[in-house]
């Protein structure tokens, strides 16, 4: 190949993708609600990619990326790009959407989640059938509309290692990287006939720990790829931490450029650069902080050093952060002016682009030391499993929900109309009220033994909490894209936080007061909460971790003494947080873990303690889990196909794993729920097995609850009969 021109002095490796106002969450449930054609849904789409490229252009970026943007994941783009459709979806009218939703007959991929945030790809089914066959019209067609507007792009492609690695087989799906590396070198090929100059392929698997097999599959691709005679050149992008080991393995190939992230990820090592071009992340994407100039220069000024060529970036993907702080006129001015949301975060790559990184050197970080964990016990499980059963009186095989139930649309916008002073507070009050009847009615009706109130009140699991708490701000389109059409508005914690006062006793003790069965007092856990909040960076993460967990331990005691005898206190981000590295993962569960128990380790013997745990390959962690002590963990399983179960087998208190799956819109028939409790009751002894769907039910209708919670229940009544007559 000829050598490509140079690299642009400043680029992103990714942009958000659902729209400022979440245009394409409105456009998928259009069209899955059938008010929509594929045709609409596309047309959408492009009018979304439009608007990027245009904006990044006018903001002065000089390298676009391109097929960024994605219907529900890149990952999943990535499986159809490489032909890897399992034949069971290849009849369905929408095979993609049938991968990543499901249909009435048919189960969804699993998903979980990105690394470690709170993004959630479609996990690839490679196997030794799999028929790779490459189909390049996304990334082409990409290029050839961002050309028709008069702009050249860079096209974003998952790395051939990273998409094997995350399949599900992980490192053994490495068998198959000879066929792969084929599809990529054809899309290369191609890319590089349609003009293409460079090219980007994404391995963040990079910065994780890598054996020698997967180190070797790293060279053999990038040599091969590399060393391919047609072809754009090539950048290989690294982002959410520190390459490592695999640095030098990269650095040996023939690749032109390397994306290095400066955030997560540090400067030793840099030597090994010498000769190639370097995308230095120093501009964070994964925090909305300002950068601080003096920092972002000095690791440009250490990369310049040794490599041929420096280009300013972003550390990974904007995907992870809002569109635009000038949208939000209602924060203090004094927090606004620290904060850069992706528009400002493009700014300041344009803006270290163009300076001299001269200047004084940064003053070395002041980070006070971590506080020590305090301690937190509650009585053996022994004990507490005795007296909760006496106070509870429930049936084996207790059927239960993880805490919401579906979100009405009058609900949403009467909170809507609240937030904009139009509905008066005590008439929304009257609303959610009559919300949690309903949901206890239809519980007792369907014949579930521990209820929830729904959490009609709460517009988001860790948002409602925020707004509740001293320390926190909220924004009104901070909006980052979960999964799908979800997105969720991560609050900014950004001083010391304490509870001003209750927060949940009011909703938990009118439910309560509607019905004789137990009733759950719901609650987010204090590793969530920072984890899906944009957290201050002037205290160690485990020190705003447990000021959090004091303010959920005061919250747990307010619901005790209202009579509340079943407390969840969730924690599906324990997993996420959990350190790309090995390393510093013992020192995180330790910490973490105690936070838990400092939150509920107050609780009476007789109050049962929940925890919920879910997409987040909880298996990995049991030990941990273990360790929070709850007397109930309720976790997915049924997306995942039962995989937790096989390593449960020490667990010592009760467990749920999830026989429903929400995120799909299909109901699961009576007897999938009873096959999938069998599976359980070989691995849990039927004494210690919670029924119980995968995560809460927020995103899905009425009607689909209760149809699928009627054959959760019948399922689980069957058992009970046979249970009883062995």
């Amino acid at each position: 190949m000829s050598t490509p021109p140079a690299f642009p002095a400043s680029t992103v490796l990714g942009y958000p993708r659902i729209g400022p106002r979440r245009e394409l969450k409105r456009a998928l449930e259009a069209y899955w609600d059938g008010r929509s054609t594929r045709e609409e849904l596309d047309r959408a789409g492009a009018e979304l990619r439009e608007r990027t490229w245009l904006r990044l252009a006018e903001l002065g970026l000089e390298a676009l990326p391109s097929n960024t943007f994605s219907l529900y994941d890149h990952v999943l783009d990535t499986a159809v790009m490489l032909g890897a459709v399992p034949k069971r979806y290849l009849d369905a009218e929408d095979p993609y959407f049938a991968m990543a939703r499901g249909t009435d007959g048919l189960a969804p991929l699993r998903m979980t989640k990105w690394f470690d945030t709170n993004y959630h790809y479609i996990v690839p089914e490679v196997g030794p059938d799999t028929a790779f066959a490459l189909d390049a019209a996304k990334p082409l067609g990409e290029v050839r509309q961002a050309r028709a507007l008069g702009l050249e792009t860079r096209p974003v492609v998952l790395g051939p290692v990273t998409f094997l690695l995350l399949s599900e087989r992980g490192a053994a799906a490495l068998d198959r990287l000879g066929d792969v590396l084929a599809c990529y070198e054809r899309l290369l090929a191609e890319l590089a006939a349609e003009g293409v100059a460079w090219a980007q392929l994404d391995e963040p698997a990079l910065v994780t720990d890598l054996g020698p097999a997967e180190l070797a599959a790293v060279r053999e691709a990038y040599e091969r790829l590399g060393g391919a005679a047609e072809r754009p050149g090539l950048l290989v992008a690294a982002p959410y931490g520190d390459l490592g080991e695999a640095l030098p393995v990269l650095a040996a190939t023939p690749v032109e450029a390397i994306g290095v992230d400066l955030v997560r990820g540090g400067l030793d090592g840099v030597a090994a650069l010498a000769g190639k071009t370097v995308v230095a992340g120093v501009v964070s994407g994964r925090d909305v902080w300002r950068t601080e100039p003096e920092r972002a220069a000095h690791a440009l000024r250490t990369v310049r050093a040794h490599a041929a060529h420096v280009v300013v970036g972003t550390s990974c993907s904007l995907l992870h952060v809002p569109y635009d702080v000038a949208a939000e006129p209602d924060l203090d001015p004094a927090l606004r002016a620290r904060l850069a949301f992706a528009e400002q975060k493009v700014a300041e790559v344009v803006e270290l682009a163009r300076s001299s990184w001269d200047g004084p050197e940064p003053a070395a970080a002041s980070v006070p030391l971590a506080a020590p964990v305090p301690a937190g016990e509650r009585a053996p499980y022994a004990v507490r499993a005795a007296a909760q059963a006496e106070r509870l009186g429930l049936p084996p095989l207790p059927v239960t929900t993880i805490g919401s139930f579906p979100q009405t649309g009058e609900l949403r916008a009467a909170r809507a109309a609240v937030a904009a002073g139009t509905l008066p507070e005590r008439e929304y009050d009257r609303l959610v009220e009559a919300e949690i009847e309903r949901a206890v009615r239809a519980q007792e009706r369907l014949g579930l033994d521990v209820l929830v109130h729904g959490e009609p009140e709460r517009n988001d699991m860790v948002q409602y909490f925020a707004e509740h708490l001293d320390g926190f701000a909220v924004t009104r389109d901070g909006w980052v894209q979960s999964y799908g059409s979800r997105c969720t508005r991560p609050p900014i914690l950004h001083g010391d936080v304490s509870r001003p006062g209750p927060i949940t006793v009011r909703w938990a003790r009118h439910a309560q007061s509607l019905t004789d069965r137990p009733v759950k007092g719901m609650l987010t856990g204090p590793v969530t909460i920072v984890a899906w909040s944009f957290v201050r960076d002037d205290l160690p993460l485990r020190d705003v971790v447990f000021q959090v967990a004091e303010a959920i331990r005061e919250e747990v005691s307010d619901l005790e003494a209202a009579g509340v005898p079943v407390i969840q206190v969730d924690e599906p981000a324990l997993r996420e947080l959990l350190p790309l590295r090995r390393a510093a993962q013992a020192d995180y569960l330790e910490w973490s873990v105690a936070a838990y128990r400092r939150a509920t380790s107050g609780a009476d013997t007789a109050t049962q303690i929940h925890t919920h745990l879910c997409y987040s390959d909880a298996d990995q962690i049991l030990a941990a889990i273990d360790g929070l002590d709850a007397d109930v963990t309720t976790v997915e399983s049924a997306r995942s196909g039962g995989r937790i179960l096989g390593a449960v087998g020490g667990f010592g208190r009760g467990l749920g794993p999830g026989v429903y799956d929400i995120h799909s819109p299909r109901v699961p028939g009576g007897e999938e729920v009873e096959r999938l409790l069998r599976e359980a009751l070989k691995a849990l002894p039927a004494g210690r097995l919670w029924v119980n769907p995968d995560c809460g039910l927020k995103t899905r209708t009425y009607e689909q609850v209760e149809a699928a919670l009627t054959n959760v229940v019948a399922a689980t009544r069957r058992l009970r009969e046979e249970l009883a007559l062995s």
